[in-house]
């Protein structure tokens, strides 16, 4: 017999769209991001703390809202949400009325670094990488503003009014990446002065080495191809790896019985050409690559002169050079576009990898691999992080939501670090994009109920969430409201149910 369909019946549901909310509260104290707001003087004198907000951001960022009116708003009917923010009422005057005052958003950046190197998970050790490379965040409803530039992009070979980004990120040997800095790249007019990108990267590594005194990767693509950005390197303690350009300058040394060492110059196409038929004759599926030996680049270093001047004497100094094919980013639709291929040394699809640690070859090869990496935290950021969805046309609320989207990917790529970290092979584990929508931004019931004269919350999650109970057992805090310091009260921190 059929069943008879009832009626609709009009109740007022207790639905959250943001069922991982608690956890990221959890991982939000873990790493102290109130205290370090308060101390980089994120603050306000009254109403609902400056933290607080910026944790509704950061709540918001991953639940695809693309504006502070909609975080508000989902604030205000979102079940789990109402639970954790009460009494307060964030309204979107409030959020606006923060973000577009100049705070020190950079210091927090900082101190957000800073913090992370005290945590031994997340601390950087001699050998990890920094990727290092920039990106457009379009803005589309704006002309003429002081931080937007009329540039190219090169993946969609469209020009468009937007901000230009050099970008750190970490890549640890654990397995854990993380963002690091950013800076805003300002374009300047003919016979103005101005930062170039090479030298806002500079800064940006100078801060690192404030925290991070250990022997470091920079994987970067090449466009920073510089001699002179190379020395710094060199300088600093951080070893750089790339790919050479058509015109890069290199040389091969040359050793005959009975007479002097000579540096012959060769073109990178060459050496390309010379190690082809060696590279292709392996027949691999996969990566293909062979280090070459004896290769140099000549590179200017300060000296002093006869008479006591400061001057540039060139030296030459052996690099390692690794003629590659079929990289993983070569595996990518927007490889070709975003490299280059004017500029860029090939030969049949082989490149050469070029790196200061000739004694090593293969770990540079290695390191370069994950340099795609920060384009692939890239594409996940404007994807699920709403990375160009700050239309404002305050520049002080464009640093606060580039500082607070790499707040929040700090925090959910930790999240998705203790969720694969167990993983064997690269078929198990979950995506970025599977773990935010299946996790951070699913539904879930809320429910209040007594249980022995003491009030409790229960969280219903949908049996699909099952997938991720070793991370919700391990940071499901015993408590929702929030607070400066996480209280620890009598309520069960397992309270919730996995229901079909």
């Amino acid at each position: 017999m059929e069943p008879t369909l009832e009626k609709p019946r009009f109740r007022k549901l207790s639905i959250s769209e943001c069922a991982g909310a608690p956890i990221l509260r959890t991982l939000w104290d873990q790493f102290d991001f109130s205290l370090l707001l308060t101390r980089s003087g994120i603050s306000k004198r009254n109403g609902t703390p400056a933290w607080m907000l910026c944790f509704l951001y950061v709540i918001g960022l991953s639940s695809g809202c693309t504006a502070v009116s909609q975080m508000a708003e989902l604030a205000a009917k979102d079940a789990l949400l109402i639970e954790m923010f009460r009494p307060y009422k964030l309204a979107q005057y409030t959020l606006s009325r923060l973000f577009i005052k100049p705070f020190a958003w950079r210091t927090f950046g900082k101190k957000r670094v800073e913090r992370l190197q005290q945590d031994a998970n997340t601390k950087l050790h001699e050998g990890d990488i920094i990727n290092l490379d920039d990106t457009h965040s379009n803005h589309p409803f704006a002309k003429f503003l002081p931080y937007l530039c009329w540039l190219k992009d090169s993946s969609t070979k469209a020009y468009s009014w937007c901000m230009n980004l050099v970008v750190l990120q970490a890549v640890l040997q654990n397995g854990l990446e993380y963002p690091l800095y950013f800076s805003m790249w300002r374009k300047v007019e003919e016979g103005e002065h101005g930062l170039s990108k090479l030298d806002l990267a500079k800064q940006m590594l100078l801060m690192l080495r404030e925290n991070v005194s250990c022997r470091l990767w920079i994987a970067m693509d090449r466009w920073y191809l510089c001699k002179d950005f190379f020395v710094f390197l060199m300088e600093h303690n951080f070893d750089w790896v790339t790919k050479a350009k058509r015109n890069t300058a290199l040389f091969r040394l040359v050793k005959e019985p009975g007479r002097r060492e000579r540096y012959i110059p060769v073109s990178a196409r060459q050496l390309i050409k010379e190690a082809y038929k060696s590279l292709v004759s392996k027949g691999n599926s996969g990566l293909s690559a062979i280090a070459l030996a004896d290769i140099y680049m000549k590179l200017p270093f300060p000296a002093i002169g006869r008479k006591g001047q400061p001057t540039v004497k060139h030296r030459y100094i052996p690099i390692a050079a690794v003629v590659a094919i079929r990289l993983k980013e070569d595996e990518e639709a927007t490889a070709i576009a975003e490299e280059g291929a004017d500029s860029l040394a090939t030969y049949k699809d082989a490149y050469l990898i070029i790196s200061n640690r000739h004694d090593v070859p293969k770990q540079a090869l290695e390191v370069y691999g994950k340099r795609w990496r920060i384009e692939v935290f890239f594409r996940m950021a404007k994807q699920e992080l709403g990375f160009e969805s700050c239309h404002s046309t305050s520049e002080a609320h464009q640093h606060a939501h580039m500082e607070l989207l790499f707040a929040t990917e700090t925090l959910l790529a930790y999240a998705l670090w203790q969720v694969n970290k167990e993983k064997t092979s690269d078929d198990e584990g979950y995506t970025h994009g599977e773990m935010v929508r299946g996790l951070f931004h699913t539904r879930c019931q809320v429910r209040r109920r007594k249980h022995k004269n003491s009030e409790r919350i229960y969280i219903d999650f949908d049996i699909e969430v099952r997938r991720f109970a070793s991370l919700i057992s391990a940071y499901w805090p015993p408590q929702l409201l929030m607070t400066w310091w996480p209280v620890y009260s009598s309520i069960d921190s397992h309270n919730y149910q996995l229901i079909s």
